[in-house]
């Protein structure tokens, strides 16, 4: 695959404060890279030096193998869909659409072919001719994209495009974003602190956190494998269990071991992944779960190689409509467990509780990073 687009040893300082530090990121042709984390990560900073609306204090941004550090943000060939729409209330969508065609001189049926063809794209054909503020929002976000799309750019940009939306138009959106996206082959660099938008849309996510790169990758190497603790809690709803314990050393083999004053010791077998060889007996130990890892014994994968098992009370449960989700506690430590939608478990009850440690991974709590 061609690289598209290429960010070299990236830094950005607004006075003392670096908002960006030492970015390394790559994006192949025709690719969807999320940039994802909390508020004030540096996310949108990133996007906006990738646009040119904010130069960097060092490093290096390509975009087809061609240096743009200095290149103003009209000559870089990029389309940028912002948060807030940026509609001009006084035309119809169809100039909106046709605005930035008509200022680069584009002849008048030329820019009504393509207005159309973006319209067919987008499904609002039957808006051209309303104002924005006759739009749904979700429409008016529409237009947006249909003003970027028409220019056919190098790259799309998405600065937290539906954050004004409502629950269920997001999720409309996302799979609108998608498919526009399927069917273009546009390179696109998308920002949002919606970790389950990232996992949606993206070929490649990057989790940033205090203007650092924590992980880059697929989202499944994301969701599978976080490379530490920070990815692992900040990715995923619910969020991974994390539980802290000591290595329980037996010959070759190895256990994990949670204990906590007033409540019963427990200890699961290691994850199948973990490299036994680095840990030692009674090394301090984050053991990660992902809740639908954590069911009762019908539900838990049956190919799976290693299953743990407790008995624990059922504290509190939730149901979501296609899973019930359960919350327990083992070794005095809260767990998250997705069960089926048909659960009949109550809150009170002692329950038993399996756990696929195909699934688990280990984290070491001084560094926070993966083991293995």
């Amino acid at each position: 695959m061609t690289t598209a687009i290429e960010i070299k040893g990236l830094s950005k300082r607004f006075g003392a404060v670096d908002v960006l530090k030492n970015i390394n990121l790559t994006l192949d042709k025709g690719g969807f890279l999320v940039l994802v984390g909390p508020s004030g990560c540096g996310k949108s900073t990133l996007l906006n030096t990738i646009a040119g609306l904010e130069s960097v204090s060092a490093g290096e941004i390509l975009i087809d193998g061609q240096p743009v550090n200095g290149l103003h943000p009209s000559k870089r060939d990029i389309a940028m869909v912002f948060q807030s729409y940026a509609l001009y209330p006084n035309m119809s969508v169809a100039e909106n659409i046709a605005f930035g065609m008509e200022m680069r001189k584009v002849p008048k049926e030329e820019r009504d072919n393509a207005v159309a063809s973006v319209a067919r794209t987008l499904q609002i054909e039957h808006l051209l001719d309303r104002r924005p503020s006759q739009l749904s929002g979700g429409q008016r976000q529409r237009v947006a994209m249909g003003r970027a799309l028409v220019r056919q750019p190098r790259v799309f940009l998405f600065d937290e495009p539906l954050s004004n939306l409502d629950a269920k138009l997001r999720i409309d959106m996302r799979v609108e974003i998608k498919r526009l996206h399927q069917q273009t082959g546009t390179t696109t660099v998308y920002v949002t602190h919606d970790q389950i938008e990232a996992m949606t849309l993206a070929t490649r996510i990057a989790v940033l956190k205090d203007g650092e790169v924590q992980q880059v990758g697929s989202p499944g190497e994301i969701y599978n494998t976080p490379a530490n603790l920070f990815v692992a809690d900040f990715m995923g709803s619910p969020s991974m269990n994390l539980l802290k314990g000591r290595v329980a050393k037996n010959g070759s083999g190895a256990a994990i071991s949670f204990a906590a004053d007033g409540a019963p010791p427990v200890t699961l077998a290691a994850p199948t992944g973990a490299d036994i060889g680095l840990l030692k007996d009674g090394d301090a130990i984050i053991l990660g779960v992902r809740p639908e890892a954590v069911g009762d014994l019908q539900s838990i994968d049956r190919n799976a190689k290693t299953v743990a098992s407790v008995d624990a009370p059922v504290e509190i449960v939730e149901p979501a409509g296609s899973d019930t989700f359960v919350v327990t506690r083992i070794a005095g430590q809260e767990i998250t467990a997705r069960m089926r939608a048909d659960t009949d478990l109550k809150p009170g009850q002692v329950a038993h509780f399996a756990f696929n440690m195909d699934k688990a991974v280990l984290f070491d709590p001084a560094s926070g990073n993966r083991i293995g």
